[in-house]
């Protein structure tokens, strides 16, 4: 990854709630990131794409969920500038996390909102 493609990344809200959402929280799934940031699924979906072919995110798939995290292959400085984003602007995230919260614990969380059985 280069600053530049870190950056334009970055630069988009919706794109950067998405990456500090997912670096508080270890990982999430798109519906979880559509309540969480109010936005629809195929917005929450193609901002993900973005993330994940500019090698920001990756993947795991359990069942027919795929769960997105901070990419463990990411070069070091790219997960400093992550995490000492996400550490000192809290306040860009807030509103999101606080849904992301109220939507309890998983399994409960995907059961509620994302259609799943436990």
């Amino acid at each position: 990854m280069n600053p530049q493609a870190l950056f334009k990344c970055l630069a988009d809200d919706t794109r950067l709630k998405t990456v500090l959402l997912i670096a508080a929280e270890q990982e999430l799934c798109v519906c979880e990131l559509t309540t969480a940031l109010e936005v629809s699924q195929p917005k929450v979906s193609r901002h993900l794409a973005q993330l994940r072919d500019a090698g920001l995110l990756a993947t795991r798939r359990a069942g027919q969920w795929i769960y997105y995290s901070i990419n463990p292959e990411l070069p070091d400085w790219a997960k400093d500038i992550v995490a000492t984003t996400a550490r000192g602007n809290q306040e860009v995230a807030a509103s999101s996390c606080e849904r992301l919260h109220n939507m309890g614990d998983r399994p409960e969380r995907n059961r509620n909102y994302c259609g799943a059985s436990a």
